[in-house]
């Protein structure tokens, strides 16, 4: 009895015993920090158990251990993940203070043994580079206009490392050409002005943050390049103005180019060239001077009823037709001419008539004779109406459309003679 008595109190101990010596803990255990953010990460061997295996992140205050109490209150910050990595940025740890973190692994229920590390921000916790940097021309020199490193919460460093400063590099040529002979700067300021640099030439910088208590120095910016500037030439002024002096000129023949060619047109369509005869302007517009024409009014309206009725009648043109100057200079035949400057009929009547040719190519017309010379103004007046020609029709029509003209006498004596017009 007092064998197998001892036998099951061997098997109790063993299962009542625990196992967590047997569970592998986490190995190189370390803090990845920069600025604010901390990162606790760790390995473990994949071979020394189930690869069902959980972490447990805890950690507190350290002058919380130094009281005599059997368990301080650990705050547990990653409960049981699969991942390798705790992240602590959230907890806002303060930067100044001293923090025991630990970590172990849970197998099937089981625990490994706890890994220790003391961490303090201000001490363990690595420096940022600042965030921004700029360069801006200022003459024959540059200014660096440099930015702090920020925090988690987008704050400057500098209220956490009031002694934080930067360390510049500046040199001569390209980002690719940094040699032995770079110039250094070491300031706090956050606007530098780089001295002794040389007139149109390229300077590179970069710029690092340092803090000095703990021997701080973040990595270095990325290089920026700017050329620096000095007194401009006289050829540069020179075409520069000369440059300005014909673009100004150019914009302005431009403009008064577009500004003909759109007055051309306006003046074309508002005011053409084919302007309305006067006579039918004053009938058509409203007065001589405008181009407006006249309303056109209703067919029953008074201002058609004021206008009298025109009637055009054609007009028959009096045509005269001259005989060549031969006829004219020479005598009809069968005529004479006498010492008296009289023409006397040839013929067998032998009679002693004498008679008058008008100029007007009436010369086959014939006068009354000498025996006949009394007759009265009756017979002178049925003999001018009795004359036979190609001209009598137009005649009569003349007298009839000219009524008040005086009629002229014709002159009955016979010493008058032919006249050539």
């Amino acid at each position: 009895m007092s064998a197998a008595f001892i036998a099951t109190f061997l098997l109790f101990c063993l299962q009542t015993n625990p196992v967590g010596a047997e569970v592998a803990a986490p190995q190189n255990v370390t803090m990845v920090t920069l600025n604010t953010n901390y990162t606790l990460s760790w390995d473990w061997d994949q071979s020394a158990g189930s690869h069902a295996v959980t972490f447990t992140t805890e950690y507190v205050a350290k002058f919380n251990l130094k009281y005599k109490k059997k368990d301080p209150k650990w705050l547990v910050v990653c409960d049981k993940t699969s991942h390798h990595s705790c992240d602590l940025t959230h907890r806002n740890l303060n930067y100044l203070g001293i923090y025991m973190i630990r970590v172990c692994a849970n197998v099937n229920g089981s625990h490994s043994d706890w890994v220790h590390m003391e961490f303090c921000p201000d001490k363990n916790a690595a420096l940022g580079p600042p965030s921004k940097v700029n360069l801006t021309l200022a003459g024959s020199t540059l200014d660096v206009s440099i930015h702090d490193p920020l925090d988690s919460t987008n704050t400057s460093m500098k209220e956490k490392i009031p002694l934080l400063y930067y360390h510049i590099v500046y040199w001569e040529g390209s980002a690719h050409t940094q040699a032995s002979g770079d110039q250094t700067l070491t300031t706090s300021a956050n606007l530098v002005t780089l001295p002794d640099l040389k007139s149109w030439t390229s300077y590179c910088v970069s710029v690092q943050s340092r803090y000095e208590y703990y021997n701080k120095s973040s990595s270095f910016t990325s290089p920026l390049c700017m050329q620096t500037a000095g007194a401009i030439p006289w050829w540069v002024i020179f075409l520069s103005f000369l440059g300005s002096l014909i673009f100004f000129f150019t914009i302005v023949l431009l403009a008064i180019f577009g500004f003909m060619k759109i007055y051309k047109t306006i003046k074309t369509v508002f005011y053409p060239s084919n302007q309305l005869p006067p006579h039918l302007k004053e009938y058509l517009c409203d007065s001589p001077a405008s181009d407006v024409p006249r309303l056109l009014a209703s067919p029953d309206s008074e201002s058609e009823l004021l206008c009298d009725k025109v009637i055009i009648c054609p007009v028959q043109v009096l045509e005269i037709h001259f005989p060549p100057p031969e006829a004219l200079a020479a005598p009809p035949s069968g005529l004479e001419p006498d010492s008296s400057g009289r023409h006397s009929r040839q013929g067998s009547s032998g009679s002693g008539d004498s008679g008058v040719y008008s100029t007007g190519g009436s010369s086959g017309l014939r006068q009354p004779n000498s025996n006949q010379s009394g007759v009265s103004g009756q017979s002178m007046l049925s003999a001018e109406t009795s004359w036979q020609g190609p001209f009598d029709s137009e005649q009569v029509k003349m007298r009839d459309m000219t009524p008040g003209l005086k009629r002229q006498p014709l002159i009955t004596d016979e010493g008058i003679v032919d006249m050539c017009v």
